[in-house]
């Protein structure tokens, strides 16, 4: 199973790349970032509910959205905003520019988060061999953004 994961994990990388692409196209076509996220989150939303209809998951009950805590509902603003942003940042600075900036504010937020088990996620301090890791990471960025 764990091989499964680094490999979806890898296609979702692949598919981030091909949506930054996109989503600039988008922009470009429709004159604003705001109008492309829309239309991102829309062609998404049509292919999660095909794709729940195709494999015959069982929607949420009433119960099961009542249960989710009220911070949870949230997430998809951060989704939206990358998307959004993305559109113009890739413009300006490329794919790979953007997409090694996006990945360094998420393992450093991701650090924060492992470490005090923030969000339901399991506690996973912050340890020397994780900090030289994002130090690597950021002369890898500073490498790649020149």
């Amino acid at each position: 199973m764990r091989g499964l994961a680094y490999f979806l994990g890898l296609a979702a990388g692949f598919g981030l790349t091909l949506q930054v692409g996109m989503n600039a196209q988008l922009r470009k076509v429709l004159g604003n970032a705001y109008s492309a996220a829309l239309v991102s989150f829309t062609v998404g939303t049509l292919a999660l509910i095909g794709l729940l209809l195709a494999t015959r998951t069982e929607w949420p009950t009433r119960d099961g959205l009542a249960a989710v805590p009220l911070w949870a509902w949230f997430g998809g603003i951060f989704g939206a905003f990358y998307v959004a942003i993305s559109t113009i940042v890739a413009t300006e600075i490329g794919a790979t520019s953007l997409l090694v900036l996006a990945m360094t504010g998420q393992l450093l937020m991701a650090l924060v988060v492992d470490h005090f088990g923030w969000l339901g996620l399991p506690e996973n301090p912050i340890t020397w061999v994780r900090l030289f890791g994002v130090i690597l990471l950021g002369a890898g960025v500073w490498l790649i953004t020149r």
